[in-house]
């Protein structure tokens, strides 16, 4: 079995271990999930998913989705109860500790200096461009993603009907999260349990 902290991506492919089986050291979740905060500038569910899914096969495509879909639903950030959640199945209490660590702490302190600098020199014609061309730089990301993510829907016409339902209801009528999830939620899970009486 290679081991989950190498790092070795251009070399074979690590042996995949099931999310059950697989445990992760408090330091390894630290390290995965500071890698992936870094990178993720514009958001950290395309890295989040290059690294566990692409990159290091810690969680199949399938597992990623059903993971960001119930830290969709729950309070908070999506990919910190995602973040929270893997680690805590890997690493216990104490990985869960240790990612979080890892995962929130740079960001904080990040956004804590970039807005000290941004109150003194936010109105420059530099800094304006340079933060237009980083929200077409995270749009493209968070497209990306969702194409990529796209591929772990079931091949069936219902998945996608309720995708279009919930960016309708609240990409186009702007209708709240809560009653978007309240309404489709319900109908979902009980067409999906008539399928399977």
């Amino acid at each position: 079995m290679t081991s989950p902290d190498s790092d070795n991506t251009h070399d074979a492919a690590p042996i995949r271990v099931p999310l059950d089986q697989l445990r992760l050291s408090p330091s390894q979740l630290f390290t995965l999930f500071l890698r992936i905060t870094l990178s993720g500038f514009g958001g950290t569910m395309f890295w989040a998913r290059l690294t566990l899914v692409d990159k290091r096969k810690l969680l199949t495509e399938k597992e990623f989705v059903e993971l960001l879909s119930v830290g969709q639903i729950l309070p908070g950030a999506n990919m910190v109860n995602m973040a929270a959640m893997f680690s805590y199945r890997t690493g216990g209490l104490r990985g869960l500790v240790a990612a979080m660590t890892g995962f929130l702490a740079p960001p904080f302190i990040m956004v804590v200096t970039l807005g000290y600098l941004y109150q003194h020199f936010g109105e420059l014609p530099m800094v304006q461009r340079a933060l237009a061309g980083m929200s077409a730089v995270a749009a493209g990301l968070i497209f990306a993603n969702a194409i990529k993510l796209s591929s772990a829907l079931p091949r069936r016409a219902l998945p996608w009907l309720f995708s279009l339902l919930a960016f309708g209801g609240m990409g186009v009528l702007r209708m709240p999260l809560v009653l978007v999830l309240g309404v489709l939620g319900p109908v979902a899970v009980l067409i999906a349990w008539k399928k399977k009486t």
